[in-house]
């Protein structure tokens, strides 16, 4: 899964990467080195220019909320629970088929967080029979410090309650699309503790490579089959995980210091 990730890169160095060629400088964050759920993230995307003379898609850096409410979502209550929509159904799910096809997006991350889970309990989260109990936290980041391009989706979402003027009468939301966790060793694991991914957690976001970025933002790529094929995984052994500190289970908790790699897991914590 992907419940809580970083994001420190700044506009000018994404649109460098992701060739953008508009972004909205009244849009820029603040480095986030412990994002949320229901957050302001960054995501690119491809889409025409509201008021444009011309129909074509022009790349987009812009701010969106982490937490997708579907179009005919009655209230926007539920986005908090919507921040992950698993490759194997996404296509065919109502909440997220439609965004799927025409609306996708990728969301840049430093890499994700996640916190080991004995097999065990693995096992029956995995079931769906008890909700796992968060103990040494791992940061996952691809081993060569590029970006973390997660595959993603966004939907708008009208606020009938409020004029059309105002400016929270249309909220533009995303979701990360996640997979099977990697069961090949990482490319650089930590001294002691998880060898893969799959050690850590039976899930991980969809990481697309750079040859996958063009296809997935093109809108006008609409064949529900064509686009499957680009959740495959990416290539094995890119990424690494290490151990930091349990202060990143605290959301009130941000700052560089969260990405400090620790000698070994924190007195208590269990791997």
């Amino acid at each position: 899964m992907c419940g809580r990730y970083a994001a420190s890169r700044g506009p000018e160095n994404l649109a460098g990467i992701f060739e953008v060629e508009k972004w909205d400088s009244e849009e820029t964050l603040e480095p986030d080195y412990n994002v949320a759920p229901t957050k302001e993230v960054y995501a690119v995307l491809d889409r025409p220019l509201k008021d444009a003379d011309s129909p074509k898609p022009v790349r987009q850096l812009r701010k969106l909320k982490w937490g997708l409410v579907p179009s005919w979502a009655k209230t926007p209550e539920g986005g908090a629970r919507m921040i992950n929509a698993r490759a194997e159904t996404v296509h065919e799910k109502p909440s997220y088929r439609r965004a799927f096809a025409a609306r996708r997006c990728i969301v840049p991350a430093d890499g994700y967080y996640e916190w080991v889970t004995a097999a065990a309990e693995r096992d029956l989260e995995v079931e769906g029979k008890k909700k796992r109990p968060r103990k040494q936290p791992y940061f996952v980041t691809p081993a060569d410090g590029s970006v973390f391009a997660m595959a993603g989706m966004y939907e708008f979402w009208r606020d009938k309650t409020l004029p059309d003027d105002h400016p929270r009468a249309w909220w533009v939301t995303c979701s990360v699309i996640t997979t099977e966790a990697e069961t090949s060793p990482l490319a650089i694991a930590p001294a002691e503790g998880p060898r893969t991914l799959a050690d850590i957690h039976p899930r991980m976001p969809l990481m697309l490579p750079p040859d996958r970025w063009d296809a997935w933002l093109d809108p006008a790529r609409t064949d529900v089959d064509g686009l499957r094929e680009l959740l495959a995984p990416p290539p094995a052994g890119l990424m690494r995980a290490y151990p930091v500190s349990t202060a990143v289970s605290n959301v009130r908790n941000n700052g560089p210091e969260l990405l400090k790699e620790l000698e070994g897991p924190e007195e208590g914590t269990l791997f």
